[in-house]
């Protein structure tokens, strides 16, 4: 049995990855993975091995993805300004998780994350860190945890910029992870063979 943090889960998956199919025509993150599940699937699962719940943002009209992550575990939230960006999918995940008191918010295209690494950040944030990430190489990945201080600025979230100025003005424990998954996205259709 591996760590089982205190935090909720808040996994991202209402982009509409225009890189991996320009013409809309296939949801990134129901493509499947060499091993067979889809990618959102893989990546719920291993944030659902660290964290009791996990809330999976989606946009409207992406039934057939809820039913992927509600079938995973998850309790899946429709964002209706999606479309605005990253935060405002964000700020919708923050919300529907109103009881919680830390976040490790996780993106559905990163199935490759090990689930050490997520054990890592979700450990620094249960032992009180304000914000944690991991680092490989000196580059920081996902997933992200926030303290319960971040709530409200979380909330406000709005855009396409996440939660980028918010790490930027806050102190970030640094986990440093021999883990270069916590780096890789699903992107193109080459990249689900290529993990």
């Amino acid at each position: 049995m591996g760590y089982a943090s205190l935090a909720t889960g808040v996994l991202l998956a209402a982009g509409t990855g225009s890189r991996f199919d320009p013409e809309g025509l296939r949801n990134k993150l129901l493509a499947p993975l060499p091993e067979g599940q889809c990618v959102a699937h893989v990546a719920a699962h291993r944030l659902l091995r660290v964290v009791p719940k996990v809330i999976a943002v989606v946009r409207p009209g992406s039934e057939a993805l809820a039913h992927v992550l509600n079938d995973a575990g998850c309790d899946v939230v429709f964002a209706a300004n999606a479309a605005s960006g990253m935060g405002a999918s964000l700020a919708a995940g923050i919300g529907a998780a109103q009881e919680a008191e830390s976040w490790i918010v996780a993106l559905a295209d990163m199935p490759r994350i090990a689930i050490a690494s997520i054990a890592a950040v979700a450990r620094a944030i249960d032992e009180g860190a304000s914000l944690a990430a991991p680092f490989y190489k000196g580059q920081r990945g996902h997933p992200v945890g926030f303290g319960f201080e971040h709530r409200d600025a979380l909330l406000a979230l709005d855009g396409d910029t996440g939660a980028r100025a918010l790490l930027a003005a806050h102190a970030l424990t640094r986990i440093d992870v021999d883990d270069p998954g916590i780096l890789r996205d699903i992107d193109t259709p080459a990249d689900l063979s290529g993990m």
